[in-house]
C-alpha cells in the first residue's frame, strides 16, 4: 500500500535525495548546496504556500519513493490561472505499479481545492516512457521548448 501525503518539514533530507536522484535520471547538473533551505519556505512559509510538495511513501510511515511539485501560475492566453506541476519523479524500482498515478491524483485534488481548471506540466522528449504513462491517463501536449535566460 502506498500513501501520498504534503511533504512535512522532517521530510526534507529525503526530497532532496529524490531530487537529486530526478536530477541524474534527466541528465541535468545535481542541485545546488543548500537546497533543503531555500526549500523550507517555499514549502512551508506561509498557510498557502508557493510551492506544494507531495510525496509517496510506502505504508504509513515507510520509505519515500517519490514526489511531485506544482504551485499556481497564469496563463495569459487563456487569462486564467492553472497549476504548474514542476516535478513527478518515483525512484527505481517503483515505476509501473499505480504510484505515479496516485500522484497524478493527489496534483489534481489540489488544483481542485485551488478552483483551478487544468494541470500542466512538461517532461523531456526523450522520456518515452514518462509521454506514455502521461498519455494514458489522458493527457495531450504541445511541442515547445523551454528557455532560461539568467538575470545574475
Amino acid at each position: 500500500m502506498t500513501d501520498v501525503r504534503r511533504v512535512r518539514v522532517g521530510d526534507l533530507p529525503e526530497l532532496v535525495a529524490l531530487i537529486a536522484e530526478h536530477a541524474v535520471y534527466e541528465k541535468a547538473d545535481p542541485p545546488a548546496e543548500g537546497l533543503a533551505e531555500r526549500l523550507e519556505p517555499l514549502l512551508f512559509g506561509s498557510p498557502e504556500p508557493r510551492l506544494i510538495g507531495l510525496v509517496a511513501e510506502l505504508e504509513d510511515g515507510g520509505p519515500v519513493v517519490g514526489y511531485a511539485t506544482c504551485s499556481a501560475e497564469v496563463s495569459t492566453w487563456d487569462g486564467v490561472e492553472y497549476l504548474h506541476m514542476d516535478c513527478l519523479f518515483l525512484r527505481d524500482g517503483h515505476r509501473g505499479l499505480g504510484i505515479g498515478e496516485l500522484l497524478m491524483d493527489a496534483v489534481r485534488q489540489e488544483a481542485l481545492r485551488l478552483g483551478l481548471g487544468h494541470v500542466q506540466w512538461q517532461t523531456p522528449v526523450w522520456n518515452d516512457g514518462a509521454i506514455r504513462f502521461y498519455e494514458r491517463i489522458g493527457a495531450t501536449s504541445k511541442d515547445k521548448r523551454r528557455f532560461f535566460l539568467p538575470v545574475r
